[in-house]
């Protein structure tokens, strides 16, 4: 007999630690979830704001390791930047409001690409995390950007007209009742970016609580990067 899937549901995967060492000689902790088998595409995952309890294990994250290896063949990669602890531990360094992050972002990359083997990457922020993505994920071997929430409190136009030139795809999606940026807003700032795909969600918040809202979070990642796998299934 099936039964829905709940927020502490797990399934099958291979979930790996491991540790990277920055340029600037910091420590920083992750883990990688790994489809069994048909894999399509893999997500590295920048988490909201340490100051304000965002880790590696921000639910979002937690549940996308948790669910997406299996349900959409896609390898999600983790890790707690600098200063930042979670179950698995802590990162050595301080948070540094997303200036010297952009360590942690670049070693992430290529640990990505060179320590995994991984062959088609996307950038996947959350609140705090969208900032350093937009920032600091301007390898060119990764595919585009996924922003949950974003804030864009740091980013000024030259961090947004990087990507308008680079001409990558950046996708938004923008809760309704967000605390920082709503859909109104979001469209002004986003225009810097033409190819920019913002999604507005209706009756989502800025922390995406609520089963609904993690699955649409979860369908739209899948929907850019393994489309085949859709729908995602609500039962087990």
């Amino acid at each position: 007999m099936s039964e829905p899937i709940r927020p502490s549901t797990v399934l099958a995967a291979t979930r790996t630690p491991f540790t990277v060492l920055t340029e600037d000689g910091q420590t920083l902790i992750g883990e990688v979830s790994a489809p069994i088998d048909r894999p399509t595409s893999a997500i590295l995952c920048c988490h909201p704001n340490p100051t304000g309890g965002g880790m590696m294990d921000s639910h979002i994250y937690k549940k996308a390791s948790n669910r997406l290896p299996q349900m959409a063949g896609i390898t999600v990669v983790r890790f707690n930047s600098r200063g930042t602890s979670s179950e698995a531990g802590t990162s050595t360094g301080s948070y540094d409001n997303g200036r010297a992050e952009k360590y942690d972002v670049e070693a992430m990359v290529k640990y990505c690409f060179q320590t995994l083997g991984l062959t088609e990457l996307w950038v996947v922020g959350w609140s705090f995390g969208t900032s350093i993505a937009i920032s600091h994920a301007r390898d060119p071997r990764v595919k585009g950007l996924i922003l949950l929430s974003p804030t864009l409190l740091d980013i000024d136009d030259g961090d947004l007209e990087f990507w308008a030139r680079d001409g990558r795809p950046v996708i938004a999606l923008i809760p309704e009742h967000d605390d920082y940026l709503k859909p109104d807003q979001a469209r002004i700032r986003f225009g810097v970016i033409p190819q920019t795909e913002l999604i507005a969600v209706d009756g989502a918040k800025h922390l995406w609580v609520g089963e609904p809202y993690v699955h649409r979070v979860l369908s739209e990642i899948t929907r850019i990067l393994a489309p085949e796998r859709l729908p995602l299934p609500t039962e087990i």
